[in-house]
């Protein structure tokens, strides 16, 4: 891998890149399509309930009328109209729902629902033979309505806009055909068909200037969401440094995770401070740029956006973070547990080999999951907070320029919390806590501030796993668990080494591919 360097947005040279930049600027980001499909779900489902409600209260209005005529209940061509266009809506709502359908190609099916519901409106405005008595008078629609609200909730580019806006605007003048053939109504020239619908045309013009417009807004967040040669798509997750976005490398289509770093974080503008905070963050971008266990996230790239804006580019990753691995499928068996810790002090070992401290090390920055063919394969993530111990020098890093808390408070060593002299076993402590979570599923200690949690760290005794786990804890992991929640480091593991030996060392039922893979077969399957 290239040495990773600051980069800003770059600029297309060759015909290819040109073309791709062009295509790249016109694509609305997938999770705005995504949103948009969620909102064609609630017209959808909207409609269907209006197409229902409509025909009911027909029915009651015809035998308010009537003084209870019995004809109030038969069944007319129009109930059929409605009835066949309730299911239509709801065959659109039960197709868009799913998450796996393309979101454009549901914007495509969303026009061609305006089209058919305008179908719909337009045969019944002019189906019943009453309308011989009406004038000929220009006048806007439904359909004209319609045109409208898809322009502006269903993004689609202007050109698709205008057919299929013209193509819906002339569905009632359809209407007005069909009546005419079947003799309820003698409008007079055909001319009239124009002269009375020729507002829903005006309103397709409109539509088309609503869908630039919305186009025009969609593409703007694409084009902000540029960062050097990745295109960001949907949000991933969030985190109290920024947002985690799926990314795609434009050239490669190789893809990527994003985390984009909050402003705030390092402060604004050209002040001496914020600059300070840009060599920090690319000094330690570096550092975790040069890690390469595999069981260490890696880093592809990094770099600054001409407005500021700060981006770690890493690889993506398939399966989920112990945090949401416990809260999902509850405590993790001992010889499971066994099994992740060791590929964490793989990770942690080569960290601290380097005189480099992680800080914040919790579930929700250890990855589990598959990796070509192996399963339960780990990943430390976030090297964000990463220190030197042998700089000896009194910079905050990137976590700590706006303010931040150096690590996670329920995961946080007491020489950590105290801001004393630390090194790895600051991290072993760290990973005991984890340990601890994934046996009982629960904390070391609970509190209801980040400060009792820290002063419970500092000063009270963990209650043993064993006593809390609803699954068997062998004594002697739980020795070795309650050895790294030791407040003094000297009472701790030596080093990430000396810890994954000691697990090893274990007796327990063994947990390896086998297991891991069967377990992924079932919780989480293809």
């Amino acid at each position: 891998m290239p040495d990773p360097q600051l980069i800003g947005p770059q600029v297309p040279t060759t015909p290819a890149e040109l073309q791709g930049s062009r295509r790249h600027t016109r694509a609305l980001p997938q999770d705005l399509l995504r949103q948009a499909s969620h909102r064609l779900r609630v017209i959808s489902l909207l409609g269907a309930a209006l197409w229902l409600i409509g025909t009911l209260l027909d029915h009651l209005a015809l035998r308010a009328m009537s003084h209870g005529d019995p004809r109030w209940l038969q069944l007319t061509v129009t109930d059929a109209i409605a009835g066949t266009s309730l299911i239509a809506s709801l065959a659109l709502y039960f197709y868009a729902r799913k998450r796996d359908r393309d979101p454009r190609s549901t914007m495509d099916l969303g026009l061609g629902y305006m089209v058919v519901t305008s179908f719909a409106l337009g045969l019944m405005m002019h189906w019943d033979p009453v309308l011989r008595t009406w004038p000929v008078l220009p006048m806007f629609t439904w359909a004209g309505a319609l045109v409208l609200m898809f322009a502006a909730i269903v993004p689609s580019t202007p050109v698709k806009t205008l057919v299929a806006g013209l193509i819906t605007a002339s569905m009632a003048p359809v209407g007005m055909l069909i009546a005419r053939a079947r003799g309820t109504w003698d409008f007079g020239p055909m001319s009239n068909v124009l002269l009375m619908h020729y507002p829903d045309y005006i309103l397709v013009g409109v539509s088309v200037v609503i869908s630039r417009v919305v186009t025009g807004l969609g593409q703007q967040v694409a084009k902000a969401r540029e960062l050097g040669s990745y295109e960001c798509g949907e949000l991933l997750g969030r985190g109290g440094m920024g947002e985690v976005y799926r990314a795609t490398h434009r050239l490669l289509a190789r893809p990527a995770a994003i985390k984009l770093i909050r402003p705030e974080v390092i402060g604004g503008g050209d002040s001496a401070e914020s600059q300070l905070a840009l060599k920090r963050f690319r000094r330690e971008a570096e550092v975790a740029a040069s890690l390469r266990s595999p069981h260490t996230v890696e880093l592809y790239d990094f770099g600054v956006t001409d407005d500021g804006r700060l981006y770690f580019v890493m690889e993506l990753l398939d399966g989920m973070d112990l945090e949401t691995l416990v809260k999902q499928k509850g405590p993790v068996p001992a010889a499971r547990v066994i099994y992740i810790l060791r590929q964490v002090c793989e990770s942690l070992e080569e960290a601290h080999a380097r005189g480099l401290v992680h800080r914040d090390i919790k579930p929700a920055n250890i990855h589990l999951g598959r990796l070509g063919l192996r399963h339960d394969f780990v990943k430390v993530l976030d090297f964000g907070l990463v220190k030197s111990v042998a700089s000896g020098s009194s910079e905050h890093t990137l976590g700590t320029a706006a303010g931040l808390t150096p690590g996670t408070p329920a995961y946080m060593a007491p020489e950590l919390a105290l801001g004393e002299a630390f090194d790895g076993r600051a991290d072993l402590y760290a990973l005991g806590c984890v340990a601890y979570y994934l046996l009982t599923g629960q904390l070391v200690f609970e509190a209801g501030t980040g400060f009792q949690m820290i002063a419970r760290h500092m000063h009270d005794a963990p209650v043993p796993p064993s006593q809390r786990a609803e699954l068997p804890v062998p004594a002697a992991l739980e020795q070795l668990v309650l050895s790294c929640l030791a407040k003094e480091p000297a009472a701790r593991p030596r080093n990430a080494a000396e810890l994954s030996r000691a697990l090893a060392a274990i007796a327990v039922e063994p947990w390896g591919e086998e297991q891991a893979e069967e377990w992924w077969r079932v919780h989480r399957p293809g």
